[in-house]
């Protein structure tokens, strides 16, 4: 007799489903950069989608050189801070961070999100990153930067993000002269990608809490006769007898969505000030209006409107197009109904 077999339901490539520990996702590797030494990453809110009407600029596509209907999602990314410097040397346990250098005049607002030290001398903490490289004892430079949440008119709170960039190209010395120059000051989204470049989004997805196996997983619901009992959207089986226990790998209730995810290869299709070309009458649906730089992204991006994202150049990278595309319609439509 034949064996009935399928593929198993749901991936266990993201387990365990549990919830994220925090809503600012953590990019755990950054891609090799050359040139000039420059901030790998940035951060934004996401406002919205929209849809606009662009040239079809990839080469071979079927549409070339045609007019084709793109989605987009809207990604407000106000000014970011330069909070300090800190610097990382290689272990046989991993990178280990060895010293940090804060800058001197600190956002009120940023101990909210974090102990800052009380008595620190910035002068003499660069001395001793220079001394340190100069011996031959740091091999990466990051930043430590934080969000303007008052700046955004969708984002009702005062305490801002504080994350970690790296800084990428040129060596060791000339990554920590850049950081050193942008140290307490702010830089835009505009100063590290273009229009057109392909990079990477890492967000929190949205949280849809406790939900049953046929939701969580995709296992198929049961027949008629076990409906009747009213297990229709219960598990069939927890496993065998032996092992006497119950494998990880069951599909099961639990946590559904609120988990982190990156998405590769993302294309910036227009990057911008003017509000008045994406936002309709009125503003974003459950956002408002957009204040600050804006860009949009070809495709859609994880998790809720207001939702932290981070960007970084791709790691993945593929051929793209060069330049950003030529835009004919922004969507401007509400979309409220």
């Amino acid at each position: 007799m034949a064996r009935t077999h399928r593929p198993r339901r749901g991936s266990l490539a993201f387990s365990p489903r549990k919830r994220a520990k925090s809503q600012v996702p953590v990019f755990r590797s950054w891609p090799e950069a050359a040139g000039e030494p420059k901030a790998q990453g940035f951060v934004g809110y996401k406002a919205g989608m929209t849809h606009i009407v662009m040239i079809d600029d990839r080469p071979n596509s079927l549409t070339e050189g045609m007019q084709i209907t793109v989605p987009v999602t809207i990604i407000e990314t106000p000014a970011v801070k330069v909070a300090a410097i800190r610097v990382y040397a290689n272990t046989p346990y991993g990178a280990k961070s060895v010293t940090d250098a804060w800058a001197k005049d600190l956002d009120e607002n940023l101990s909210r999100a974090s102990p800052l030290p009380e008595k620190h001398d910035t002068d003499a903490a660069l001395k001793r990153i220079e001394k340190l490289i100069s011996q031959d004892m740091i091999d990466d430079v990051r930043i430590l930067y934080h969000t303007h949440p008052s700046k955004v008119t969708g984002i009702p709170k005062k305490k801002p993000e504080l994350m970690e960039c790296r800084i990428g190209g040129g060596d060791i010395m000339a990554r920590f002269e850049y950081a050193k120059n942008i140290l307490g000051k702010d830089f835009n989204i505009s100063d590290i990608f273009k229009e057109g470049e392909l990079v990477d989004t890492s967000a929190v997805t949205k949280g849809k809490g406790t939900q049953g196996p046929v939701k969580r997983w995709g296992i198929k619901m049961r027949k008629r006769k076990h409906a009747r009992a009213g297990k229709t959207r219960h598990l069939g089986t927890l496993g065998p007898w032996h092992p006497a226990r119950v494998s990880w790998r069951v599909p099961q209730l639990g946590q559904t969505g609120y988990h982190q995810r990156t998405e590769f290869n993302k294309r910036i299709l227009k990057i911008g000030s003017d509000a008045s070309e994406i936002v309709p009458d009125g503003g974003l649906l459950n956002y408002g209006v957009v204040r600050n730089e804006f860009i949009l992204l070809k495709g859609s991006i994880p998790g809720p409107v207001k939702r932290l994202i981070r960007i970084r150049p791709s790691i993945r990278s593929r051929m793209a197009p060069k330049g950003g595309p030529e835009i004919n319609y922004i969507s401007v439509r509400s979309k409220q109904g």
